[in-house]
């Protein structure tokens, strides 16, 4: 490695006609020549400068030299005179056959060359130097040849930097008639359109080449990536970065823009030229970018928990957003921001609630942004509606309406989920939720077709790929970012955090350049606390459209994001301190036994009281309008306590309790569903609770 005279490293190769990386160095040098800045003197530098000419003057020399001791040799043989001749002749035919490799023109200048030379030669051995105007020819004719050739190797290390300045490394790796061309130097960051052989050499040619060019350059095989032109099939750009800077990690200091909007970009990092890494969740119609969800992926180990905490602190900084959030690892890594969700989850049932609830909002969140107006999310939205072009009422004056904010809805280790709810769980929502201003984050570590649907895959278009088992590459990224030169498997588990992102907004040219997220230390814990608190203060709070949808599935289980007290928790979910056992205020009756009348006669016997306890079903088998009210009271008691997905085994502890049969509940289970009270889920046998207040 050496440095450029901006004192940036610069890695050499093996090819002194490689003129990508000599303009790389920033100094016009190639590699192996000296800029003269060190140590020597004048002289010294000149003489460096000027061996390169020196040359052909001296063969104009050499040639004085021979026509001098050839007259003396041979002046009055004749027979000297036919053998010189004939070898003049020779020579000159010698030379241009063996240019026939070669470009026309340096073919006929040195054909020319030469057979002047030897023309002189001849004369002068036979009737000496200054015969005539042998000594005038000479003196003329030789610097004119010597300068010829100087401005031919001039103009030559001019070209290193254009088409044809590159050749020699084409041809090595098997392109040999393609075209380099003016090729754009950035800091750590070379890119050169290439040029194909027409009807010969497609861009898969390149991308095939991209291995064995890494290995020319001895750089690493994803600091090599080609872009097609998407206008040509022999038409594209070379990047070469030469040196990968994501080597230093760089750790999480805090969000970019705290309090900007959710529109504005978000940054997870930096790409290997030092450019930074950022992604964008809802879409822009002014920029022609779509809304989108992303799909977050990498093996164990790969650093895929820091890159969901790069882009989740990135969303809870923003003004205009609620993140609903799904972890069945009880929020291990995300326990710190979990004050600032507006829904957190903790896997199982939960999930599945919260997986409905994403499903009901949608429709009413279009409906809603359909009657202000906006074809998509904007962040105008998410303000008070005091325009009258964005007013539901008729004669067209503001309306006043809550604003609505964009919703994120994040499922981390969605593996879990998908295995409970079915691998389409999410399709649905990833096909519809970007018109209603939500966006779907999945987390899971290997995306393919028997854990995820290819249907919801195909409606995930971003991507987050992080480092992978080589075999899972084309799972992460489409073909022809990897056919670019992205290469995740490279990676494994050996370098965290090094991802490749592709979304909207991103250039194309940057879907196959690696990235690097920052890394969370034991250092980010209190600022991220401090993000927490500052989203509980400041950040936005669901909008009546969105919670109302969200509570007429979920009921209880959706409280919105809970204040610094915690004030909004349901009481079902309240746990009962030893405190509480000395309340003197009212009776201390069990929540069961609260709709008992002690002043009540006890039931005449029923059918089954008598029954044997050994081998029949335990309990009594109650009559068909108190089978209703006691069904009916069981889902009040599911529901207070935050269980929104029930089935016979929730039933199980219940039936015991109330010394009532197990058989019958899978009735009443179908008898609710009929009449609006449950509604089947994607699995088998379980049931969501419809809220009281929306039953049928």
């Amino acid at each position: 490695m050496a440095r450029n005279s901006s004192g940036r490293r610069v890695r050499h190769t093996d090819f002194p006609d490689n003129g990508l990386v000599a303009q790389y160095s920033g100094d016009g040098l190639l590699p192996g020549q000296s800029n003269g800045t060190g140590g020597g003197t004048i002289s010294a530098y000149l003489l460096n400068r000027a061996k390169p000419h020196l040359p052909p003057w001296l063969g104009v020399g050499a040639a004085g030299l021979a026509g001098a001791l050839g007259n003396w040799r041979w002046g009055d043989s004749a027979a000297a005179g036919v053998g010189l001749t004939l070898a003049s002749v020779a020579l000159s035919g010698a030379t241009w056959w063996i240019g026939r490799s070669t470009s026309a023109q340096r073919r006929l200048h040195s054909a020319i060359t030469v057979a002047s030379g030897s023309a002189w030669v001849t004369a002068a051995c036979l009737a000496g130097p200054t015969a005539g105007p042998l000594d005038d020819l000479y003196l003329m004719g030789g610097p004119a040849l010597a300068l010829s050739w100087n401005v031919r190797m001039l103009l030559r290390t001019s070209d290193t930097a254009g088409e044809s300045g590159d050749k020699g490394l084409l041809e090595k790796v098997g392109l040999a008639r393609a075209q380099i061309g003016a090729a754009k130097v950035e800091p750590n960051r070379v890119t050169a359109p290439v040029a194909l052989e027409p009807g010969e050499q497609t861009n898969e040619d390149v991308t095939k080449s991209l291995a064995r060019l890494a290995s020319a350059l001895d750089l690493p095989r994803n600091a090599v990536r080609y872009t097609p032109d998407p206008g040509s099939e022999r038409r594209g750009e070379l990047v070469i970065v030469p040196e990968d800077m994501l080597t230093d990690v760089v750790e999480w200091e805090g969000p970019s823009n705290v309090g900007g909007s959710i529109a504005e970009p978000l940054v997870l990092g930096r790409y290997d030229d030092g450019a930074p890494l950022v992604v964008w969740l809802p879409g822009d119609p002014d920029a022609g970018r779509n809304s989108t969800h992303i799909l977050v992926a990498g093996g164990t180990g790969s650093g895929k928990g820091d890159t969901a905490l790069n882009l989740l602190t990135e969303v809870l900084s923003r003004r205009d957003v609620i993140v609903w959030f799904s972890d069945p690892k009880m929020f291990q890594d995300f326990a710190t921001l979990r004050p600032g969700l507006d829904w957190a989850a903790e896997g199982g049932a939960s999930t599945e609630v919260m997986v409905a609830a994403v499903e009901a909002v949608i429709p009413a969140r279009t409906r809603w942004l359909g009657a202000h107006g906006y074809r998509q999310w904007v962040p105008e939205a998410a303000e008070v509606q005091n325009s009258g072009e964005h007013t539901c009422r008729p004669d067209g004056t503001a309306c006043g309406c809550a604003g609505m904010p964009f919703l994120v809805t994040w499922f981390e280790e969605a593996a879990n989920t998908l295995r409970a709810l079915g691998d389409d769980a999410f399709t649905g929502i990833a096909q519809e939720a970007r018109s209603a201003g939500v966006s779907l984050i999945v987390s899971l570590q290997r995306p393919s077709y028997d854990q995820m649907s290819t249907s919801t895959r195909a409606s995930l278009p971003s991507v987050i790929a992080l480092g992978c088992d080589p075999r899972d590459e084309g799972f992460s990224l489409p073909d022809e970012v990897l056919a670019a030169g992205a290469h995740p498997g490279a990676w494994g588990n050996r370098r965290p955090g090094y991802c490749y992102a592709v979304s909207p907004g991103i250039p194309e040219d940057r879907y196959a350049s690696p990235g690097r997220t920052r890394r969370f230390t034991h250092r980010a814990v209190p600022v991220m606390e401090m993000l927490a608190t500052w989203a509980q203060r400041n950040g936005a709070t669901a909008d009546p459209i969105t919670a109302g949808a969200a509570t007429g599935i979920a009921g209880a289980v959706y409280t919105g994001r809970p204040d610094e007290s915690g004030a909004v928790q349901p009481a079902g979910l309240r746990v009962v301190e030893e405190d509480d056992m000395n309340d003197s205020d009212g009776p201390r009756v069990d929540p069961e036994d609260a709709y008992i009348d002690p002043e009540a006669d006890l039931p005449e016997a029923e059918a089954g009281d008598d029954a044997p306890i050994f081998g029949q079903d335990t309990g009594r088998k109650p009559k068909p309008e108190e089978a209703r009210r006691l069904f009916a009271q069981a889902l009040e008691e599911f529901e207070r306590e935050g269980r929104m997905v029930v089935g016979p085994v929730d039933f199980m502890d219940w039936c015991d309790r109330n010394q009532l049969s197990r058989p019958w509940v899978s009735a009443r289970l179908k008898e609710a569903a009929i009449d609006g009270r449950l509604e089947a889920t994607n699995t088998t046998g379980r049931w969501r609770i419809v809220p009281a207040l929306t039953a049928a």
